[in-house]
């Protein structure tokens, strides 16, 4: 990724370096971009502003490290539904691991809401990789599946891989529903089988 640098994780202790992180966004989805400084990240975590600065160049480089772990998060989503076998199941595990990831993807969605805020030049490198890592990682899932005879050949694998985010987005956004894994269940089997009813057919199977 061609994104200025953004911090230095390897100096900092994995616990330092995770509250940094967890304290950090939690101020930014309270407060926004403009409403948080530096120094309230440093008080919030424990640390010196000047340690805070050792490890994080500016303002902007903190609030990319934190959306390059929502990334890195996604990343893995595509990674263990690569490892499964046929694309029901690998649909499937995606729902699963969205829904287990759930806070962390809400908490995602609103730092890229502020996403604004940060500059053009750092806004476009996260902007491609996001579409590569996230985006291109799902439509290449679809492309496979397409060309194992899996998936209807009259929508592109990318069309299907927009409209499965577009109708799974409800599992990551807005209230947590009473039952999300039946909501999930319910959900993929409209993606997979439609919406449409058929004498003797399981609309959850």
């Amino acid at each position: 990724m061609t994104v200025p640098p953004v911090s230095a994780p390897a100096a900092l202790p994995d616990t330092t370096r995770v509250r940094i992180q967890q304290e950090a966004a939690r101020l930014f989805v309270q407060s926004g971009y403009h409403g948080v400084s530096m120094r309230e990240v440093a008080e919030a975590v424990g640390v010196t502003k000047p340690a805070l600065y050792h490890h994080y160049a500016d303002k902007e480089a903190l609030f990319l490290a934190m959306l390059e772990g929502t990334l890195a998060g996604l990343a893995r989503l595509v990674a263990a539904a690569n490892a499964q076998v046929g694309i029901r199941l690998q649909l499937d595990t995606l729902v699963y691991e969205l829904l287990a990831s759930a806070p962390e993807q809400r908490v995602g969605l609103q730092l890229a809401g502020e996403l604004r805020h940060v500059s053009p030049e750092r806004r476009g490198a996260f902007e491609r990789e996001y579409r590569r890592v996230w985006i291109g990682g799902l439509s290449e899932l679809f492309e496979l599946a397409a060309a194992r005879g899996e998936l209807r050949a009259d929508v592109a694998p990318a069309m299907l891989a927009r409209a499965f985010l577009a109708l799974t987005y409800p599992l990551v956004t807005g209230a947590p529903s009473s039952d999300p894994q039946a909501m999930g269940r319910a959900l993929l089997a409209v993606f997979l089988d439609g919406a449409t009813s058929r004498p003797g057919s399981d609309p959850m199977r």
